[in-house]
């Protein structure tokens, strides 16, 4: 009886304990990203439309849909969240903090299309303080921001090329796909690298100093380095193709 009790105790932590993947999935903002990559992604497709010939933008369009359909990207994203992250609590309290969920809001506000827009050609430069400075200087060491930028970055400039390779198999080998992502990348991160804390400054420039702290004591932490790796894992899973038969996230 015992050995069966703890065997159903088991299997209900389980279940509680992937609920909470998808609260942390939903209190983390994920969806509302999801939805403003899906806009970025749309002003990507439109920018080819009379640049190319037709039939190659019928192909861009339906490669990139079904790479970037929305909930499969949902479904890779939480997937690897479920399989990277060995404990969802400690990331879980944090977002449903006040402090966690002003973090999210400052997050999706910056990455909507009207944000991205307004600053096209660049941010304000920040009169932050020497202790401001010092904060964001040190969340930016402990966020993957330079890696998760390159990520959506590289995956919205590739809708030209999946939709050319799909027409075009074999254009370029995969050893020299490979090697050209992977320069560009680098590219990327170090572009991204250069201008990181002004960056950083402008999107929570809403929080306070004290709430800035806070976040920093969370990014630095073994909870948060844990979450923000998992993240990342995510979120190159989301913008990864997707596999065939896959079903969307719930």
């Amino acid at each position: 009886m015992r050995v069966l009790l703890a065997a159903l105790f088991m299997l209900f932590s389980l279940s509680v304990q992937a609920d909470d993947y998808l609260k942390l999935y939903q209190v983390a903002g994920w969806p509302q990203q999801r939805a403003n990559f899906s806009q970025a992604l749309a002003a990507a497709q439109l920018r080819y439309r009379d640049t190319l010939p037709p039939a190659l933008y019928q192909a861009l369009l339906e490669s990139s849909n079904r790479r970037f359909a929305p909930q499969a990207m949902d479904q890779r994203a939480l997937g690897s969240l479920r399989s990277n992250l060995a404990d969802p609590q400690p990331a879980l309290q944090f977002f449903q903090s006040e402090t966690g969920s002003k973090v999210i809001a400052d997050e999706v506000r910056a990455s909507r299309s009207d944000q991205l827009a307004l600053y096209s050609q660049g941010l304000p430069r920040s009169n932050a303080g020497a202790v401001r400075r010092q904060l964001i200087s040190q969340l930016g060491k402990s966020l993957p921001a330079r890696e998760a930028g390159a990520e959506v970055s590289l995956a919205l400039a590739g809708v030209a090329a999946d939709s050319l390779s799909e027409m075009l198999p074999g254009v370029l080998g995969n050893g020299q796909t490979q090697e050209l992502l992977n320069t560009q990348r680098a590219r990327l991160q170090q572009q991204i690298g250069s201008d990181l804390d002004n960056t950083l400054l402008y999107v929570y420039r809403d929080l306070s100093d004290a709430e800035l702290a806070d976040f920093v004591r969370f990014s630095e932490s073994p909870a948060g380095r844990n979450y923000y790796q998992a993240a990342l894992l995510a979120l190159r899973a989301a913008m990864a193709p997707t596999p065939a038969g896959t079903a969307s996230a719930n």
